[in-house]
């Protein structure tokens, strides 16, 4: 595990428990973790994911990133490829989002 992560409590399924923690190289370490090298597209959806979280306490969901977002689709499943709603709030630094399998 990175070092930027070390300090770092996560819940059984490797989502930060303390959404606090999170700031950009904690979001580059988790997103490396995964195999993803940020890009600037995958910070308009981390950015709207954190922005919503702030606002609503909760991750927002697919529907809602790519309706308030120039993300559409099939682009935020090539840049969180399996499960683009998990992983985008799990590099966010955000709980699961419910709903998600």
């Amino acid at each position: 595990m990175s070092d930027v992560l070390a300090s770092i409590k996560f819940d059984a399924d490797g989502f930060m428990e303390d959404a606090k923690q999170w700031n950009k190289e904690v979001a580059a370490a988790l997103a490396a973790k995964e195999g993803i090298t940020l890009t600037e597209r995958h910070w308009v959806v981390l950015d709207y994911c954190r922005k919503e979280y702030e606002a609503k306490g909760e991750a927002p969901t697919l529907r809602n990133i790519t309706k308030n977002t120039d993300v559409g689709t099939k682009e935020l499943y090539e840049l969180f490829p399996g499960g683009p709603g998990k992983l985008a709030a799990k590099i966010a630094g955000l709980k699961k989002p419910t709903g998600c399998i």
